[in-house]
């Protein structure tokens, strides 16, 4: 199978890019490194990604800057950062991607625990994945050509088991599963 991994030298994406690479090709990608350079919070950035690499099977982000801060700090500027980043920018993903993925091709967007379980300074972080979980899920209805969406949820990623992460992943695009929430590690 052959995977865009958006976000590949990040935290989550340094842990996924060699476990999946025994076993698929790996397209990295990401804002300063990685074998193509995307801004996911640029539109153009996406649609010239998807352009370029051809024969996508599955696309998987795990990129988006999120504030971090209590709510007397949170401003509409500071709340734009995950908006625009990690919501919108995963948003955008799927609605240029869906054009481009190969048929029954998966997308596996990654939200976060604070969409069910929110502690404070996070307001943000709660708003932003508890955004991406709703559009898994109605996004889900609709996709076509068989293409398939699903969220990971993880809990802090240096608390989880690298095998639970993985795994997590791995379930999103290599079964039929659908409109899934996938929470690793609450």
């Amino acid at each position: 199978m052959k995977i865009l991994l958006i976000g590949a030298n990040g935290e989550i994406g340094q842990i996924l890019k060699p476990a999946f690479t025994k076993n698929h090709e790996i397209i990295s990608a990401g804002r300063n490194s990685g074998d193509f350079r995307i801004d996911v919070s640029d539109s153009d950035s996406i649609e010239k990604i998807f352009k370029e690499i051809k024969d996508i099977d599955a696309c998987i982000c795990v990129a988006g800057d999120c504030y971090t801060g209590d709510l007397l700090s949170l401003d509409e500027e500071k709340l734009n950062i995950g908006i625009k980043n990690k919501l919108l920018g995963q948003v955008n993903l799927v609605l240029i991607g869906q054009k481009y993925l190969n048929d029954n091709g998966s997308f596996t967007l990654t939200s976060g625990k604070m969409a069910d379980k929110p502690v404070k300074n996070n307001i943000s972080k709660a708003i932003v994945n508890g955004g991406i979980n709703s559009f898994v899920l109605a996004t889900s209805l609709e996709l076509e050509r068989g293409i398939r969406i699903n969220a990971i949820s993880p809990g802090k990623v240096s608390d989880i088991p690298v095998s639970d992460l993985v795994a997590a992943y791995l379930k999103s695009i290599e079964t039929t599963i659908n409109g899934e929430i996938i929470k690793v590690n609450y």
